[in-house]
């Protein structure tokens, strides 16, 4: 099962990534660069012929490749390379009107006459307007008058094809002077202005022109394969090499996994300690804009540039340095910078291991201690365990354990922490689960054949049956939701935290003539009959989230398969929750809306979702501060509010304590760079507190009378 730690590298988007970062004036009667035409391959032919079999035969979603989805292949594949609408021009899109529905017919036969039509049209244009831009740039930045009012729009989603080339010139005009605006604001020398771009847009050329026709292939297939799903890809020879690196090898680096988003290298998910997690500044959704190698080496830009050539430059041999220079995943414009240093290592097991610790949170005269086990990640040394050794990794094995510790310590409940769990082992899934009922199934996977078959614990054993909170967030993903899930069903658990990722799909490789294809076969289902996919496991007490749902979470993924159910599997219940959950909400909402910490937190994403809300930005240099200083005025203000409820020293400032001035200002961040890691700690701090005090809650009715954990009572 894959899960959204595995660090899988793709070529997605690659054009796209391009198209966005290349700014350009109007084109001229320059003379242009000979460029040669694509032609794709005999394998290429036999590639995609299988390729549609296999996806017809065996994908989940059981789509016919007809006339329909020829047309959304067609607009697939348009999006793919030319998403911000920066290239083709409306007579362009007309032309290609010709293939919407005979692209079905042509590949069935082997054909990818339209795929490459299309791509050398795109690939005339990007090199033509690179190498324009390279050789006006000077001009066109000493020309640029900040003191114009105008704007540039931020809604790509509704943006229309240029009519003709003066709308498109100007679009590039505007988008090259946000650029330059961007860097001043972010504190780059006027005289390192010109350099900084002209160097980005040759090193894109140099890229363009090492296109080849497995990129083209790969880009084509893709705009077909993702219609099924986003988790269905073809990988050419060099992304199947990527994507094969097994995990000791993929984790001897940062530790990340990587996406192409437009014309950024986003971070998509973090390891669990990994030396990235574990540094503590790089954080999902943030945009990787230069890398340097060692201390002092220096930052190369890497904005435009292919996935696989950025993930070269982060890997490294253990114990080495390199250094990111990112854009926050809080920023809404390019204008912040922060550089983080992280030195290279192996992710090690027992670094990965379910790790205990205790809260002692007063309550009245009392304090309670509640036993924390946190879960990164669904692990298991399967080959230790085929060796038969004794002592082999497990989660299950190390959790038992765990709980056996904080029983013997005398805690008075358990929180299982799965915040930023991507997944992992189904087995371990299934026997964590095990450990905290008595016997019963865990989760139903229905093949694309329709077949369902069903896993879970099947000997009664004792367990461990005391209060229990589980809580997660918007990365609690695959493997986590099946637990999550599961104590959910049996009313075991209650279910706090953010509504997770929403991955209940289980992929398959399948070799071709040319690369591989990964293709959805099967989905989970819960024990309710349930699915995981898309909605996720939504928490009985919900906590503010910390991240944008419109970018992490399967819902932010396009042509995601839907959810849906199944028939529920008779199970006994643990409890009623029905009974407790409404006291145990109420007593929620009176305690967080007392809380300076959690008032601080609901503050920061309301903030955060007021900024999402701006569409454009101004290009007028004096606007675009405003814009900057009443952002940062309204994030000092959160601040200042909680620092006033908790009686401590206001602030004049968001900067950092020694008064250094930011290098990485921006009109868009909740708070500085370096207050901004401090901040989510802090958070991660108060949402672990806040389900500790849900537990006590639980735990006090319970003695009341209204069990949360009685003896089970029904079954379904």
């Amino acid at each position: 099962m894959n899960s959204p730690r595995t660090i899988q590298i793709t070529a997605r988007r690659i054009p796209a990534a391009l198209g966005l970062a290349i700014s350009a004036l109007l084109l001229n009667s320059l003379a242009l660069p000979a460029w040669s035409l694509m032609e794709y391959s005999q394998s290429q032919r036999d590639t995609v012929v299988e390729l549609v079999e296999q996806l017809q035969e065996r994908h989940y979603a059981k789509l016919d490749y007809d006339d329909e989805l020829s047309s959304e292949h067609l607009d697939s594949y348009i999006d793919s390379l030319d998403s911000g609408k920066m290239f083709f021009l409306a007579a362009d899109i007309e032309e290609f009107e010709k293939y919407r529905t005979v692209m079905d017919d042509e590949v069935r036969e082997g054909k990818l006459d339209a795929g490459f039509a299309i791509f050398n049209r795109f690939h005339q244009r990007l090199q033509d307007r690179l190498t324009t831009t390279i050789e006006t740039l000077p001009e066109a930045v000493a020309a640029m008058d900040f003191n114009v009012d105008e704007i540039i729009s931020l809604d790509i989603e509704s943006r229309r094809w240029a009519r003709d080339q003066a709308e498109l010139d100007d679009r590039w005009r505007k988008q090259l002077k946000n650029q330059v605006l961007s860097l001043k604001l972010a504190d780059k020398p006027q005289d390192e202005i010109v350099p900084t771009l002209e160097k980005r847009y040759k090193r894109q050329l140099k890229s363009v022109k090492q296109y080849n026709n497995q990129d083209v292939f790969q880009i084509y297939a893709n705009a077909l394969t993702e219609l099924y799903d986003p988790h269905t890809n073809y990988l050419s020879p060099r992304s199947t090499e990527n994507f094969n690196i097994n995990m000791s090898l993929s984790l001897e680096g940062i530790g990340a996994v990587l996406q192409m988003e437009d014309e950024y290298t986003k971070v998509s998910s973090l390891v669990a300690k990994g030396p990235a997690d574990k540094q503590g500044e790089l954080h999902p959704a943030d945009r990787i804009v230069a890398v340097g190698q060692g201390e002092d080496g220096p930052l190369e830009d890497v904005i435009g540039w292919r996935l696989d050539e950025v993930v070269e430059l982060i890997r490294g041999k253990k114990d080495t340095v390199v250094r990111l220079e990112v854009i926050p995943a809080k920023s809404k414009s390019t204008d912040e910078r922060k550089v983080i240093t992280i030195v290279r290592n192996k992710v090690k097991l027992e670094e990965q291991s379910a790790q205990k610790k205790i809260l002692e949170i007063p309550n009245g005269a009392d304090t309670v201690k509640v036993g924390v086990i946190d879960i990164p990640a669904f692990y298991i040394d399967f080959d230790a365990m085929r060796r038969n050794e004794k002592d082999y990794k497990s989660t299950t094995r190390d959790v038992k354990v765990l709980l056996q510790e904080l029983q013997d310590e005398g805690v008075d409940g358990i929180v299982i922490d799965l915040r930023n769990n991507g997944g992992g082992s189904l087995q371990e899934a299934n026997e964590l689960t095990g450990l905290f009922i008595e016997y019963g199934p865990t989760v139903q996977i229905r093949h694309s054949s329709r077949r369902v078959w069903r896993d879970g614990k099947r000997l009664k054993s004792p367990y461990y049956e005391g209060p229990l909170v589980v809580l997660v967030n918007r990365l609690s993903a695959s493997a986590s939701e099946i637990f999550a899930g599961a104590m959910q069903d049996y009313q075991r658990a209650i279910i706090v935290g953010d509504r997770s990722f929403g991955k209940g799909t289980v992929q398959t490789l399948i070799p071709l003539t040319e690369g591989q294809l990964k293709i959805t076969e099967s989905k989970f289902y819960r024990i309710s009959g349930e699915s995981t996919q898309h909605r996720g496991v939504v928490p009985d007490i919900v906590f503010p989230s910390i991240y944008n749902t419109d970018e992490i979470g399967e819902s932010s993924l396009d042509h995601a398969l839907s959810w849906d159910n199944i028939s529920p599997i008779r199970h006994s219940d643990y409890g009623d929750l029905a009974a407790v959950l409404p006291v145990i909400q109420a007593q929620f909402d009176e305690r967080s809306g007392h809380n300076p910490d959690f008032i601080f937190l609901e503050d920061q994403v309301a903030l955060a979702q007021q900024t999402r809300q701006i569409k454009e930005l101004p290009l007028k240099e004096s606007e675009r501060i405003a814009l900057r200083d009443s952002q940062e005025a309204k994030a000092l203000s959160i601040e200042n509010k909680r620092r006033k409820a908790m009686g401590e020293e206001l602030l004049t400032s968001l900067e950092s304590d020694d008064d250094e001035a930011s290098d990485d200002s921006d009109e868009f961040a909740d708070v500085d760079a370096e207050d901004a890691a401090k901040a989510e700690e802090e958070d991660d701090d108060v949402l672990l507190e806040e389900a500790g005090h849900v537990l006590i809650d639980a735990l006090l009715l319970s003695k009341q009378g209204l069990a949360l954990n009685q003896e089970k009572n029904s079954v379904q």
